[in-house]
């Protein structure tokens, strides 16, 4: 084509004609990339104060290979423009097909930049946005994959990797000027020191998580308190409210919340980026009579500055953001300049694996928890294995730290996410937890079963 993008149903066959490839090695002879919805605003999950008809979808990929073996990776959309990120993917396959796993994991780095600076497609980034989501989904899929090459789980692959090895999957390119490869070796191999110990911890016990169920937008007075009551007896002792709508309103909601749960589990607020700065800090310092734990996205994700200077005039209150940060260089500066107290990552708003272990190095370095963003299609499923292997191999502390769990949609995951208590339970199938059931691809794919394919 013109444009150089494969069409829907473009099919090549496969030929060995000139692959240089051992028949033994694994070869990646296609990708699916498939535009996944489901009509969630249909359903009464609950919105927020800004993402009012949330329908949950994702740009899905499924990397095919020559051994039978597949990879699967996503990003997370919200219904329209999927099919830009979908055709952005299709785009970046290129970078893909044809390729030998091993050829990738050996320098994954190397890899990770071919999908990021082709020299016309990053002028519509670079490394953020629709190409940015595209990137993620790509380079999860391989690191699934690659994971289920090695008959392990992603974070035990991840955890077992030497730090030499590991780091050959980091880009410092832009941040070594606040982390060096030196200094993120020495953070990784002073977190061997336990282990062992940590890994027998997760394993009896799991990682502690929050729930965002009991708090959406449009809930009864009458459902907030059963959903109180119902998470309480699960065992659950973190609990998020979505805020941003009338302030009275807001303070009311909240202090329903605190009556059902009391003053010694932790409250969180999220306004989901609703308010300007001034605003921020005057409705931060309404709400901090309900003693948050933290407020998270009070303004534009992009305002590093903003959030700055929230944290300065509102200190009482702890400020956590990160979901919509485009990539490791504006946590970089969120880092540097003391704009957040609480970094939330996303499993695949960056460019997937590679860019969060820079982001987990980049946190240990500026001593900051991290929570990662959960809600979503497959963000729970993801996101385990990121905290897991940070737990193990990064910071070595579960102190200030949980996973969110937003309960949707699990259902059709082939290797769904296990909560025990309000704890995340171990993932122990072979790689990311991300395939999607072929009956809910067939279902849910937009339009009814149509997907874009490259082949080798």
């Amino acid at each position: 084509m013109a444009d150089g993008l494969p069409r829907k149903h473009d099919l090549k066959p496969y030929t060995k004609e000139g692959n240089v490839e051992t028949l033994n090695e694994i070869l990646i002879t296609g990708v699916r990339v498939i535009d996944l919805r489901f009509p969630t605003s249909r359903e009464h999950i609950g919105s927020d104060a800004v993402n009012k008809d949330p329908d949950y979808s994702a740009a899905y990929c499924i990397l095919e290979t020559n051994t039978g073996l597949t990879g699967h990776g996503l990003s997370f959309t919200l219904g329209r423009g999927t099919d830009l990120v979908v055709q952005a993917a299709v785009y970046l396959s290129r970078y893909v097909v044809k390729r030998s796993l091993s050829s990738i994991t050996e320098d994954f780095c190397a890899f990770s930049r071919q999908m990021t600076d082709d020299t016309q497609f990053r002028w519509l980034g670079p490394e953020k946005g629709v190409i940015h989501l595209a990137t993620a989904a790509l380079i999860n899929a391989v690191w699934d994959l690659y994971a289920r090459a090695e008959k392990k789980p992603l974070w035990q692959l991840l955890s077992e990797m030497e730090p030499c090895q590991l780091l050959k999957a980091v880009d410092f390119r832009y941040i070594d000027d606040a982390l060096t490869p030196a200094e993120a070796k020495e953070l990784l191999e002073s977190a061997r020191d336990g282990k062992a110990e940590r890994l027998e911890h997760l394993r009896k016990t799991g990682y502690p998580a929050y729930t965002t169920s009991v708090g959406w937008f449009g809930y009864s007075e009458e459902k907030i308190r059963r959903l109180c009551h119902e998470a309480l007896e699960e065992g659950w002792t973190h609990f998020k409210l979505k805020v941003g709508g009338d302030p009275e309103e807001d303070l009311r909601r909240g202090r329903i919340v605190r009556e059902e749960i009391g003053w010694t589990r932790k409250l969180m607020v999220d306004a989901n980026q609703k308010w300007g700065v001034l605003e921020a800090i005057e409705r931060t310092r309404q709400l901090a009579e309900l003693k948050p734990w933290w407020m998270e996205e009070p303004t534009s994700p992009d305002d590093i500055l903003g959030h700055a200077r929230l944290r300065r005039e509102v200190p009482e209150v702890r400020i956590a953001t990160g979901e919509h940060c485009h990539n490791r260089v504006m946590f970089k500066q969120f880092l540097q300049a003391g704009g957040l107290d609480v970094l939330q990552l996303d499993s695949c708003r960056v460019g997937g694996v590679n860019e969060n272990i820079a982001i987990l190095l980049l946190a240990k370095k500026f001593g900051t928890p991290v929570c990662p963003h959960a809600g979503g299609v497959g963000l729970c499923e993801y996101v385990q294995h990121l905290s897991m292997f940070d737990y193990l191999s990064v910071s070595a502390t579960m102190e200030d730290r949980v996973i969110e769990f937003v309960d949707h949609l699990h259902e059709h995951f082939v290797t769904p996410v296990r909560i025990q208590s309000g704890y995340y339970m171990m993932p122990t199938e072979p790689g990311y937890s991300i395939e999607i059931r072929e009956e809910s691809l067939n279902r849910f794919a937009y339009p009814q079963g149509e997907a874009w394919s490259a082949k080798a």
